[in-house]
């Protein structure tokens, strides 16, 4: 019998084979490596800002609403950065004649650590600012929806008003977010208190009693505020839900 013999092709096919494998391996390796970095992972990952901004002296001690800066929170799905004008109009900095460069009250428009600010503001230059709480690509995330139904800005972002450094707090995992969606009312509280983060329900919250009383006080003010009744809670547990 004659002896078989594979057509030279083959050779080529082994090589390409083993390129393709080296690869998978490669992008498995990357893939693995972005997915743990603490960047998008891990609570406490805390990177250094251009600027030293202070969470705590500004929404702590100064009691600034956090949507001054991240005014676009209701009505959009991102918080927004706030633009280097937003900053401008407390810090604004002193040209050559002494004068302030805008019309607005000037703090701090000589300190050293605003230099940035101040050079990003004079050439239109954004700031540099490094993102803190940064969900995977593939997740869908709208902050509107989730604060125009009553989830305030603690329940994922933790105390910021007692941050000088903002860090994640909380883990952002799908399991994270599931606990909320499966049982959402004892995490939601009146439109008034979204952006008071030391806010604490007035009834306990683990009775069936003292819940139905908490989503009566939400319902009430809702209806106030909107003129319209509040609306129900489809907290939904769907895939397709955050994987669009």
């Amino acid at each position: 019998m004659d002896r078989f013999y594979f057509p030279t092709w083959v050779n080529q096919f082994v090589v390409l084979l083993g390129l393709g494998a080296g690869a998978a391996v490669t992008y498995g390796a990357v893939v693995y490596t972005y997915g743990t970095l603490p960047s998008t992972l891990n609570v406490g990952y805390s990177p250094v800002q251009p600027v030293p901004f202070s969470h705590e002296l500004h929404a702590g001690q100064l009691k600034m609403d956090c949507r001054y800066c991240h005014n676009t929170v209701e009505i959009a799905g991102e918080a927004a950065v706030p633009p280097t004008a937003t900053c401008i109009n407390c810090h604004s900095g002193v040209n050559s004649t002494g004068t302030t460069t805008t019309g607005y009250t000037a703090i701090h428009s000589t300190s050293v650590k605003l230099l940035p600010v101040r050079d990003s503001f004079r050439t239109g230059e954004p700031m540099d600012w490094q993102r803190i709480h940064d969900l995977a690509d593939y997740v869908y995330f709208n902050h509107a929806a989730h604060l125009n139904r009553g989830v305030g800005c603690v329940e994922c972002h933790g105390r910021i008003d007692r941050m000088e450094q903002v860090w994640q707090d909380k883990t952002l995992s799908m399991g994270f977010c599931l606990d909320c969606h499966r049982n959402p009312e004892p995490r939601l509280r009146p439109q008034s208190e979204i952006t008071n983060l030391a806010w604490v329900p007035q009834y306990d919250l683990t009775t069936e009693e003292g819940l139905k009383k908490h989503m009566d006080d939400i319902a009430k003010e809702y209806e106030q505020l909107h003129g319209t009744p509040y609306p129900k809670i489809h907290a939904s547990t769907s895939c397709s839900t955050c994987h669009r």
